[in-house]
């Protein structure tokens, strides 16, 4: 099992990053590779190598009188050759690099001693069980790394491209920007662009987790993996190939495990002084008692020093954690959330404060009609005319009345209405004759500038409102506010109950601010903020984190989720800096330590989750791996276990571990 700081045969160190690079495999000859003659070729010498250690085993018990030496010696070199080529190769290849303290070497050391003393089945066995479990664990991050390719890697190599007038089906690397191509029913998008088409439906579970299809408009995104779910689309393409947010994420994705969590530095650092240090007591165990036992006998006291080096090998150590890491990046990208590195998994169990921005977080930064509210006339004719006024200005709240007229009253027919004379009025609103009448429509400037009398009670509201009047008469107002998001309060009551502090920051007014804040149920709001004001909130609250004496300063960790965009500064500053809808930004793929990719707020409550899954079980195992090695250690050191004992301890507990670190990518998660 590969430790951290060694290396293969071409350079490639063995640490974390290999679990996902292309190509690179641990061992050249025990590495799983698909296909069936990979799969046949990768096997084969732990299988031969197994049937003649059994039948030697077996001619041993009988005792037949022509299995003696020299037979019996070449019978078992033969059966430990396949499984101990690759490892005595690669064991003198980092010994002549001065990398001498590997897993390779004490493996060699202790399978070449048990053939000096004669124990030929034991030292086969050990060889072969640690080939056994180079096997299993490569298998694992195999299984890992197919698991997160085929979540991410979805884009087709071919695509269909509109060439005067005719489909043709081209490389998908070859198309340029501008080119249009096709995308029938049930076929992948191999290309960022927007649509030209004027609808169409997509699954994006892939990108983003959703299990609900989206409906996309002409002229609007679409991303590379969606999969076109209704009647042929056309797009334009916007992005080459190798630039596509989802060929970025990827690749993300696969660089990853770089950022280690100090748990992984602990343990590579451990390995380094630890494993020199197994086999000084292993030289030691065997000298030593020569000075002080009486019937010292050499070949007994190198027997529990052989037994010593296998017990003492961290294989469980450096590969089961890495692999726990690898296995929490995974589950988080099945669920639409990218860490970029494992030491934001170990961060996310540490988190006692999760500051919020509103817009684009806990709302959904689109602007709505929540309340029509008509005086002297019916809310269906006060929409019809007013979404007539508003078709002619392109402003957020302009356009959430006229969407508003169209999905709630489709039958006004605004779109037929006479509007003529329009003028906008800078900071106030709109002016123009509908129907042949004076209309005003926007905010109590604009009626106090045109002598209209209307309820200054109104001025209070706590959201955006339109207020109109018809022929100098108040015709009543509509509200119009930023929606909250549908798990809003439910991520935040997610929160609060795993004990963490919600802190909501927005430049939109304060009582905006106030109103979302007690829809949803932060613990904390400010508003009217400026960016720098937010760095000082956000400072300010990483220092009561570090002033508070009930919290370690080095655990009680804080995080901001934002856009990534418009919060760069604090999103850099927070211990954390996560962001919603990493597909819809590439700033947000670059800043962002986490990236919630489909704007759920829910899904920071299961970011944490994920992180503290990992934990557990990386925890799970060092501690399983540590206990089981003291104990036999001890029992080696004193004669007491044997070889197959030590087999346990080392191979048997790795594979144990290996086994619970894939489980996290198992785990269900809400």
């Amino acid at each position: 099992m590969a430790n951290d700081h060694n290396h293969d045969e071409d350079g490639h160190t063995h640490d974390d990053v290999e679990l996902i690079e292309e190509g690179t495999t641990p061992a050249a000859d025990v590495s799983p590779k698909e296909g069936p003659y990979q799969t046949w070729r990768t096997y084969a010498p732990a299988i031969s190598s197994l049937v003649l250690l059994l039948g030697g085993i077996a001619l041993d018990y009988y005792k037949l009188s022509w299995f003696n030496d020299p037979v019996r010696l070449i019978w078992y070199i033969v059966s430990y050759l396949p499984v101990a080529w690759p490892v005595l190769r690669r064991a003198w290849s980092s010994s002549i690099r001065g990398d001498v303290f590997t897993e390779f070497f004490l493996m060699s050391v202790a399978t070449l001693g048990a053939f000096f003393i004669r124990e030929y089945p034991e030292g086969v066995a050990v060889m072969l069980f640690y080939t056994i479990g180079e096997l299993f664990q490569e298998a694992a991050v195999l299984r890992a790394r197919r698991s997160i390719k085929a979540l991410l890697d979805v884009r087709p190599d071919e695509v269909t491209v509109l060439k005067n007038g005719k489909a043709q089906l081209v490389k998908a690397a070859t198309v340029a920007v501008g080119d249009v191509i096709q995308i029938k029913p049930g076929e992948k998008v191999g290309l960022d662009g927007t649509m030209r088409s004027a609808t169409g439906t997509f699954d994006t579970a892939a990108l983003t987790g959703e299990s609900v299809p989206r409906t996309i408009e002409k002229s609007e995104a679409v991303l590379a993996g969606m999969i076109n779910r209704q009647s042929l689309v056309e797009m334009d393409v916007t992005t080459p190939y190798q630039d596509s947010k989802l060929s970025r994420i990827l690749k993300l994705v696969q660089q990853a495990t770089g950022r280690k969590a100090k748990t992984q530095e602990f343990i590579a650092r451990f390995a380094k002084i630890y494993t020199p240090i197994i086999c000084l007591l292993a030289v030691l165990i065997t000298g030593v008692p020569y000075f002080f036992v009486a019937d010292y006998r050499f070949a007994d006291w190198l027997y529990r020093g052989l037994v010593f080096l296998v017990i003492g090998c961290p294989c469980a150590l450096v590969i089961s954690i890495p692999l726990g890491y690898f296995g929490g990046i995974g589950a988080g990208t099945r669920q639409g959330i990218l860490f970029k590195g494992s030491v934001f998994l170990d961060l996310m169990t540490q988190l006692k404060t999760v500051v919020m921005d509103k817009t684009g977080t806990l709302t959904k930064g689109v602007f709505k009609v929540q309340q029509v509210m008509p005086i002297g006339i019916t809310a269906k004719e006060l929409v019809r005319l007013t979404a007539a006024l508003e078709s002619k200005s392109t402003h957020p709240v302009a356009t959430a009345i006229i969407d508003h007229a169209q999905r709630g009253f489709a039958d006004t027919g605004h779109e037929t209405v006479s509007v003529e004379g329009v003028e906008e009025i800078a900071g106030h609103g709109l002016k123009g004759l509908v129907e042949g009448k004076d209309m005003l429509a926007g905010n109590a400037k604009l009626l106090r500038k045109f002598n209209v009398s209307f309820d200054e009670a109104l001025t209070q509201i706590p959201y955006t409102i339109v207020m109109t009047a018809i022929d100098g008469q108040f015709a009543g107002y509509f509200t119009i506010a930023d929606e909250v998001k549908p798990d809003a309060a439910e991520a935040v009551k997610r929160l609060k109950a795993d004990g963490i502090r919600t802190v909501m920051l927005s430049g939109d007014k304060s009582a905006v601010v106030e109103a979302i804040a007690k829809q949803v149920g932060v613990d904390e709001w400010y508003g009217d903020l400026l960016p720098e004001d937010k760095v000082a909130q956000v400072e300010r609250l990483k220092a009561e984190l570090a002033g508070n004496p009930k919290r370690s300063v080095a655990r009680a960790k804080l995080a901001f989720v934002g856009d990534g965009v418009n919060d760069a500064p604090v999103v850099a500053l927070a211990d954390v800096g996560m962001a919603m809808g990493g597909l819809g930004s590439d700033a947000t793929i670059e800043t962002a330590d986490v990236i919630i990719q489909n704007d759920e707020p829910s899904k920071i409550a299961m970011a944490i989750d994920i992180g503290r899954a990992t934990r557990r079980i990386v925890w799970q195992n060092i501690t399983l791996s540590m206990v089981v090695k003291i104990i036999v250690l001890v029992l080696g050191a004193g004669g007491l276990a044997t070889m197959w004992e030590a087999v346990f301890a080392d191979v048997g507990v790795a594979m144990l571990a290996i086994l619970n670190a894939v489980r996290v990518q198992n785990l269900k998660f809400k």
